[in-house]
This record gives C-alpha cells, sequence and structure tokens, in this order.
C-alpha cells in the first residue's frame, strides 16, 4: 500500500490537528511535568490539598525549592490555591490534570515493572 492510497488527504489531516495555542499550553503543561520534583508533587496534590509545610515533609525538600516549584505550577495552570486563613492551600487544577499525572505514572510503572499495556 501507498501512502497516496489512504483516503484521507493532508488537508483532512490538518484540519483534526490542534490549534497552535492548545499545542502551546500542552507543551509548557507537558514540561512542567518533566522535573522529578514537580511530577512528585503533582501526585500529590493529584490526591488533594495541602499546604506548603505538608508538602516539604512529604518530598524531604527545602521549603524554597518547594515554593517555586508550586509557584511555577500555578503559573502553567496544573495548580490551583486558596487561602485558608494565613496559610496557602494546593491543589491539582481539575480532572483533566489529576488524570494526566496519573496516567503517565502508571504508563511510566508498565515501562518499569514490564507489565503489559492495556487500553
Amino acid at each position: 500500500m501507498y501512502a497516496r492510497d489512504n483516503v484521507a488527504g493532508a488537508s483532512d489531516l490538518q484540519q483534526r490537528l490542534p490549534g497552535g495555542p492548545e499545542v502551546a499550553a500542552a507543551t509548557d503543561m507537558l514540561r512542567m511535568l518533566a522535573d522529578p520534583t514537580r511530577l512528585r508533587l503533582m501526585w500529590l496534590l493529584s490526591e488533594g490539598e495541602y499546604d506548603v509545610t505538608a508538602l516539604v515533609t512529604a518530598l524531604g525538600t527545602a521549603r524554597p525549592a518547594v515554593s517555586q516549584h508550586l509557584g511555577k505550577l500555578r503559573l502553567a495552570g496544573l495548580v490551583s490555591v486558596r487561602r485558608d486563613g494565613r496559610r496557602a492551600v494546593y491543589q491539582a487544577r481539575g480532572g483533566h490534570v489529576r488524570r494526566l499525572v496519573t496516567e503517565v505514572l502508571h504508563a511510566a510503572s508498565h515501562r518499569v515493572t514490564g507489565t503489559p499495556v492495556h487500553d
């Protein structure tokens, strides 16, 4: 079979591509998740709300580093923050972000353990 035999033309494929702004935003989000500390933070924040003190304790990382990572994640639209008195409480921003983090770590687990992938 030749490529020209494919029933979908190039213009059909181009129309199905995501737009430039969506691809740029997705690239920024994925770039933020490419850091081990930020990915671990996102795993925790996908499971619930935490303040910086709890996150520092869980990660064993310096407070300024955790705060800086949270700021970057917030700017990328991956984390939301709310005030609870004097505390800032963070969580993953929405179901899409939580599922993205969960799925990428499950896919990595399959790769590391050799467990067959599934649909």
